[in-house]
This record gives structure tokens, sequence and C-alpha cells, in this order.
């Protein structure tokens, strides 16, 4: 019976957190998006037209933020992610830069 319950609980918790992963425009959610909801510098996802602040990941995890070719508060950049929006934010599982 204990084995049932373990095997059940794994299965529902693996459905519960996978997520597909989707094309998504990845940048400053201030500074590129116009989100106004919060202060600084902050990443964000953008895709149906529509722009989240991102929770699991930080700006400065793929570099200085305010480099002029590549920082996400000069440039909006693709990138495929995985996660879901919760309570108006993108909670990211996974990001891979394109």
């Amino acid at each position: 019976m204990k084995k049932i319950a373990f095997i059940l609980v794994l299965v529902l918790s693996v459905a519960c957190t996978n997520s597909e992963k989707q094309t998504v425009e990845l940048s400053c959610g201030q500074c590129q998006f116009g989100l106004t909801s919060q202060d600084g510098c902050d990443l964000a996802v953008r895709f149906d037209d529509k722009a989240y602040f991102v929770d699991g990941a930080d700006i400065d995890d793929f570099g200085d933020a305010h480099d002029k070719d590549t920082g996400f508060c000069e440039v909006i950049r693709t990138a495929e992610v995985s996660g879901a929006v919760v309570d108006n934010r993108f909670e990211v599982q996974t990001i891979e830069l394109k």
C-alpha cells in the first residue's frame, strides 16, 4: 500500500510540475516592456502581447543587464522557457537563450 501511495504522489508531482516550453521575448520589464508595478530593473518575459515579471531568475544571471550589446536593459532577446503564470507573474523553471 505504501508503494502505491508513493507512486501516486510521484506521478502527480511530475504532472503538476511539467510545463511545456515556449518561445518568448526576454528583457528588462521596466526598460523594454514598460512595466511599472515595481521599481528598478527586473527580468520579464513577454508573450501573447502581455509582459510578466519573472520569479526564479535574476536579470543579471545572464551577464551585465546594462551591457550595450547583450544586456536586458538595452535589448530584447528571444528565449525558450518553461514555467507558468501565477498571480500575474511568470514562475520560470528553465530559460534557454536563443
